[in-house]
């Protein structure tokens, strides 16, 4: 885990110039793909993954060690061999795993944050999950297992290769010619997170598309048909937390409302959005008809809201890459208390931005507890020790949540309302 937040450290600040990049010439050439709220809710959710990920939080059940003690029956010796080998079996595991998560109920909660963004753009690639609870991909790589690659091999590609995969969330290039053949593109890519009955389910490869066109899922991007983004059940919501549980809880509500005791069961196992006749028939759910006249979610916004979201998700960066970079000194214990902190603070001010009156409750819950903390210990798990006044700016910045929180709450939600029944 410490090796991954160390990995961490660097690909944050490449993501984010990539990021702010893409932000500064769809502002140039006029044809801007990023929203401030939408945005802020796609770095957030990014956030909440890499903490999760890098305090190993989940069941494992199963691991590669285990399985390359256990099954290997050869060993590779070359070693360009040993790395060919390993990324094609983590890309041909990747195609298989994204796969099952788009046609099985119980797995597409797991993958449905990172399509439930309505725009397509590098943030929406910060996307990911933090309902994976359970740690299945292993039993993906058993062809490489078989074939005795090295543990630490797979340590070091699987990240590169996930990585990797943000560079083509993009409506900014067009098609790469002979490399669409070979590689995932944006091109490829935008099919594959449209909701247009042609693109459902299409391209489901990471690096190389080779696997979607031998499995029979590939589908070029159609000039006559303009990709549209989202889930056909929307979100509508900016909070990432709750939209990793939502496919979840639906399940859990289907399952206990059917009164077919087989239905009850394979729920779980039948393709993605399958529903219990009867439960279908009593609680029907909006989808979405006509991905072309559908209506985005959005809330009432002011400049100063867009601002304070904005410095929300920037604080909230630099509090976890300083956790990140002092992961070994703050330990396990601190560490999930300070994650605590950081999954607390992006569930109360994407609530804000969701303009949720109970936002302020956990704004000010969550302020009083880290200012009790730095009253306790001294201290910002160990900030001071960069500098002396380190402690102080972010009980400073507590004070701040917790005003703001106020305010967006009972003062401009009440003058929003006002102006908007004038």
């Amino acid at each position: 885990m410490e090796t991954y937040a160390n990995a961490l450290l660097y690909a944050i600040p490449i993501f984010i110039i990539l990021l702010l990049i893409e932000i500064l010439y769809g502002h140039f050439v006029k044809d801007q793909q990023h929203k401030v709220m939408d945005t802020v809710s796609s770095i957030s959710s990014g956030l909440t993954n890499i903490v999760k990920d890098s305090l190993g939080l989940g069941v494992i059940l199963v691991s590669y060690p285990f399985l390359l003690e256990n099954l290997a029956i050869a060993e590779i010796r070359a070693t360009w061999g040993v790395w060919l080998t390993a990324f094609l079996a983590i890309d041909f595991a990747g195609y298989w795993n994204h796969r099952l998560s788009h046609h099985v109920n119980f797995f597409w909660n797991q993958h449905v944050i990172h399509h439930s963004s309505e725009e397509f753009n590098l943030a929406c690639a910060l996307r990911q999950s933090i309902s994976n609870l359970l740690g299945y991909f292993p039993l993906f790589l058993i062809p490489a297992a078989l074939l005795g690659v090295p543990a630490e091999v797979i340590a070091v590609i699987a990240p590169i290769h996930l990585f990797a995969q943000f560079w083509y969330h993009t409506r900014h290039i067009g098609r790469m010619g002979w490399l669409e053949y070979i590689i995932v593109t944006p091109s490829q890519h935008r099919v594959h997170h449209a909701i247009n009955p042609e693109y459902i389910d299409k391209n489901l490869g990471q690096i190389l598309c080779v696997w979607d066109r031998w499995f029979g899922t590939f589908q070029e991007e159609l000039e006559d048909v303009p990709p549209q983004y989202g889930v056909l059940k929307p979100a509508h919501t900016w909070n990432p937390i709750l939209i990793n549980f939502q496919h979840l809880w639906r399940l859990m509500l289907d399952a206990w409302r059917t009164r077919s005791l087989k239905d009850k069961f394979r729920i779980w196992f039948m393709p993605t959005g399958w529903r219990p006749a009867d439960v279908r028939e009593r609680y029907p759910v909006n989808t979405i008809d006509d991905v072309y006249a559908f209506k985005r979610y959005e809330t009432p916004a002011s400049p100063w809201l867009k601002g304070y979201a904005i410095f929300q998700m920037v604080s909230t960066l630099a509090l976890t890459l300083f956790m990140f970079y002092n992961y070994t000194e703050i330990g396990f214990e601190g560490l999930l208390v300070f994650g605590a902190f950081v999954f607390l603070g992006i569930f109360g001010y994407t609530s804000l931005m969701d303009r949720h009156k109970f936002a302020f409750l956990i704004e000010l819950f969550r302020s009083a507890a880290g200012l009790a903390l730095i009253g306790i210990t001294g201290d910002w798990f160990g900030l001071d020790a960069y500098g002396s006044y380190g402690s102080t700016v972010v009980g400073l910045y507590f004070g701040i949540t917790a005003l703001a929180g106020f305010y967006f709450t009972f003062v401009e939600r009440s003058e929003t309302k006002r102006t908007m029944a004038i």
